[in-house]
């Protein structure tokens, strides 16, 4: 009788999972196992939690969901919180497990851990790779040569590579049965405050895979609303303007790979138009950053990015704090900032702007606004995350300007404001200049019940650039 042990790390799922499938196959026993990584809900250089509660519940509720998952296959999950290698370590020793399965990771912090636990490891750790759309193995150049732009690196991969099938959900895996299999921490337990969602938030974001699967049957067979993405998927209000399954990619309730198939099966069923390629289209994004990762290491991390371009940026924690506790007087970017800290999410219109708000208008530097993010979002990746960071400050692949005017973006997308209204209400009253409240007639603060000072704030700035917006 041989065991094997599956380490589950951003993979919280039991359909396409290869890691999983190669050690039912060669093992007697399988023990699956998820440690919650003490370093990841520990506070950054910047002063806020790597993790924040949001994202650290949806997180605990993933692995519940796999926990129960398993059960139901006559299985179950060790679950640990503090060192993955020392945690690991204990588990094969106890368990006398002869091979440790698991996913490859492409990033800094992760590669450290696997070198940790590949000396803890019996034999060489079997790894899969399966983060992206595209193995790596199939693309039409070595991770190495990745094109410097995102057109070019799409157009290769939808001419000369194939998207893999699907590995199948096991039907039962035999664990053994002696083993401790821990519990699942609370909030506290890791250093956390418990934080409600805000009942405005577009979906009751819940984790899990189960979860997964159902928003992507809404989305794509009980609404059809994936008919439509290309274009609703600039906005700002609701539940099905986009397809939401970012917040289940991040940590793998579902695979990019069954996105694809399914997609593909929606053209087949339903209806093939340029929304279903659309959403495709975003996938190989996703994959494009992913290799852009594993192409550059650190350099994602690094203040001058992956093409070494040098500017002045400054870090001025009272600019900062405006920006990420939604004062900063603009309401667009209040807005959208208020629903990231109350819900997790943000939509990318409004993820776009703030960046570039960050970035182009207050000079700061990009780092700190990526590392806010990791903490708030709830599908936070961070390739994605970084990537579009880069994206936004210059210092990514793309060499063109990515400036963003707050006020006219606002005004064609949000043209009624609705949206301010939604997540600031103290400007409800406010219709013509909701989306510049300073340019109201400044006689009539005292005479209306809406005061700019007493009721909102003061711009913290006014680029004489948007004066032709106003």
């Amino acid at each position: 009788m041989t065991t094997a042990l599956v380490w589950f790390r951003n993979d919280l799922r039991l359909h396409d999972h290869e890691a999983l499938a190669k050690a039912i196959s060669s093992h007697d026993l399988v023990i699956p196992f998820y440690c919650f990584d003490e370093n990841q809900f520990k506070k950054d250089q910047y002063g806020f939690h790597k993790t924040d509660a949001i994202r650290a519940q949806f997180l605990v509720e993933s692995v519940q969901n796999l926990k129960e998952s398993l059960q139901k296959l006559g299985s179950n999950l060790v679950v640990r919180f503090g060192n993955p290698a020392t945690e690991l370590q204990q588990v094969i020793k106890s368990a006398n497990v002869s091979e440790v399965f698991a996913y490859k990771e492409i990033t800094t912090e992760e590669k450290e851990i696997e070198q940790e636990v590949e000396k803890v490891a019996p034999t060489r750790v079997n790894y899969s790779f399966g983060t992206t759309l595209f193995h790596v193995n199939d693309l039409p150049f070595h991770f190495n040569d990745i094109p410097k732009v995102f057109t070019t690196f799409r157009k290769a991969l939808e001419k000369q590579s194939n998207v893999r099938e699907l590995f199948k959900t096991p039907a039962t895996i035999k664990t053994p049965i002696d083993l401790n299999w821990g519990s699942l921490p609370k909030l506290a337990d890791l250093g956390l405050k418990n934080q409600p969602i805000d009942e405005r938030s577009v979906i009751n974001f819940k984790g899990g895979e189960d979860e997964a699967i159902a928003r992507l049957n809404h989305y794509f067979y009980h609404t059809e609303h994936l008919s439509t993405y290309k274009e609703t998927r600039n906005g700002l209000i609701g539940a099905d303007y986009s397809s939401k399954l970012s917040v289940w990619l991040w940590n793998g309730c579902i695979s990019p790979r069954r996105i694809y198939w399914e997609v593909l099966n929606y053209e087949k069923r339903v209806k093939k138009n340029q929304s279903t390629y659309w959403l495709i289209f975003e996938l190989i994004w996703r994959d494009f950053f992913k290799y852009i990762g594993l192409k550059h290491g650190s350099s994602i991390f690094q203040i001058n990015g992956i093409n070494g371009k040098s500017e002045n940026w400054k870090r001025d924690k009272v600019l900062f704090d405006k920006w990420a506790t939604a004062t900063t007087g603009i309401p667009f970017i209040d807005a959208n900032m208020r629903e990231l800290n109350l819900t997790g999410f943000m939509s990318n219109r409004g993820r776009q702007n703030v960046a570039s708000f960050f970035v182009t208008e207050l000079g700061l530097d990009w780092r700190m606004g990526a590392a806010y993010f990791e903490s708030k979002l709830l599908d936070y990746d961070v390739t994605s995350n970084y990537g579009n960071w880069m994206y936004i400050a210059g210092v990514g692949n793309d060499p063109r300007d990515r400036y963003f005017n707050v006020i006219l973006q606002a005004k064609r997308y949000d043209a009624k404001g609705d949206y301010i209204r939604f997540w600031l209400p103290e400007l409800s009253e406010l219709t013509e200049t909701i989306h510049h409240p300073w340019t109201k007639p400044k006689g009539l603060f005292q005479s209306e019940s809406f005061h700019l000072e007493r009721d909102y704030y003061l711009p913290m700035i006014t680029p004489n650039y948007w004066d032709k917006h106003y």
